[in-house]
């Protein structure tokens, strides 16, 4: 509790952000179905706000460093909001397509000024319970979020208007914060080419999670329809999905720090390509059957990027935070824009079982290179080694703004 206060305010902003974040997106979802948007218009909408997001993370670095953290997160933040109302005035794919693409590009900027900001708060001795508290804080809302969706007829405009208020009110704690901001950053130098030096696995496994990710997060409302549930039920399965991962994250947290995280990282995709093969089929049975088997997709899968942060990590030198981890943003968002699009077109062509049959072919995919790469390089005998203790803890979709150039060793470490 003594850690989680002095961060209060920007936990509660991180909040209300992420859980009006999941809820818009997947509001979106519904409201195009019921409006009788095609799968393709529908994969548009979350391949947009990927798009957004790259681009965001390419760009919101320069804006942080002449304005701001502060005046960054406020405008930021009000573009964020002015995006959902606007989806409510306007009911058109050619309209809502771009907005997502500017509503990525605003997340983008968002979490890269929290998380940087926590991690600039936190010390070595105690961020892994800052960064633990903070994906608390996102699961807890996330889910929450998509609970109190089926509370609202999605063809009104009222739950665009609690969006807008939600989103608004996140300006509030940041605003009025004592937590004095981080120093602004002079860099944030992305390096694709030094991620694969560092480790294959986390550089080609960002990617396929990326991909897998955002299309069960984008077409689960047509998973949902297509198996003959109501629009509103997509809340309860995604929030499934949610809590699913937030209660497998601290059992695969700890598991991963006593082991190379190599076989955590298989064994989970290999669950997951399980679950997958039989999910069409147990979801079919009713919405308790359809809520279980979110619950344990959820569980399998929502923690890998997690997992492949934490292994790239272990591989990096001292003072790489951004290049390694700005360079997994960027491939998971770089691949995340084409998920729901091929989704969508099996979707089209093979009916929404199709959904799951294809991520469960990316996490067969994700398997097989896990092992090619665990066959190459053999786990060493020291487990230890694999426990972060000085280095700085990673955390999803963290980029962190504040390691110079000239802080980064010269050797190399081994990849994995």
């Amino acid at each position: 509790m003594r850690t989680a206060l002095p961060l209060l305010s920007l936990l509660l902003a991180a909040a209300l952000l992420v859980g009006s974040n999941g809820m818009h997106s997947t509001l979106l979802g519904v409201r195009g179905t019921l409006e009788g948007f095609g799968a393709t218009e529908i994969a548009l909408l979350l391949t947009a706000y990927y798009v957004g997001f790259v681009a965001g993370c390419r760009k919101a670095p320069a804006m942080i460093r002449d304005v701001g953290h502060i005046r960054a997160f406020t405008a930021f933040a009000s573009i964020a909001s002015a995006a959902a109302m606007g989806h409510a005035l306007i009911v058109e794919s050619w309209f809502w397509i771009p907005s997502r693409l500017v509503t990525g590009f605003c997340f983008a900027g968002i979490q890269m000024i929290i998380e940087s900001w926590l991690n600039d708060r936190a010390t070595n001795e105690n961020r892994g319970k800052v960064l633990s508290i903070y994906r608390i804080t996102d699961f807890t809302s996330a889910t929450l979020f998509q609970a109190i969706l089926p509370l609202f007829d999605p063809r009104s405009f009222v739950p665009f208007g609690v969006l807008t208020i939600l989103i608004s009110f996140a300006l509030v704690p940041v605003a009025l914060t004592r937590v004095s901001a981080p120093t602004v950053p002079s860099s944030a130098k992305l390096n694709l080419r030094k991620l694969w030096r560092v480790s294959p696995l986390a550089a080609a496994g960002s990617a396929l999670v990326g991909l897998a990710a955002s299309s069960y997060w984008a077409m689960s409302p047509l998973f949902v329809t297509g198996l003959g549930y109501r629009a509103d039920v997509t809340g309860y399965f995604i929030g499934a999905l949610i809590f699913g991962g937030a209660l497998a994250q601290f059992p695969i947290g700890y598991l991963s720090d006593r082991t190379d995280r190599r076989y955590v990282l298989i064994g989970m995709s290999a669950l997951a390509l399980v679950i997958a093969a039989f999910l069409p089929v147990i979801a079919g049975l009713g919405v308790p059957a359809l809520i279980a088997s979110g619950l344990l997709f959820g569980a399998a899968a929502v923690p890998n990027f997690g997992l492949i942060v934490a292994h790239a990590n272990d591989h990096a030198e001292p003072g790489e935070a951004v290049s390694v981890n700005g360079a997994l943003l960027l491939l998971f968002g770089s691949a995340a824009a084409f998920g729901p699009l091929i989704a969508g077109q099996l979707i089209g062509l093979f009916g929404s079982a199709a959904l799951f049959w294809w991520i469960g072919a990316i996490y067969l995919t994700l398997t097989v290179f896990g092992l090619v790469r665990l066959a190459s390089r053999p786990a060493p005998q020291d487990a230890g080694s694999y426990v972060l203790v000085t280095r700085q803890q990673p955390t999803t979709f963290e980029l962190d703004p504040r390691v110079a150039e000239d802080e980064r060793p010269r050797e190399s470490s081994p990849s994995a």
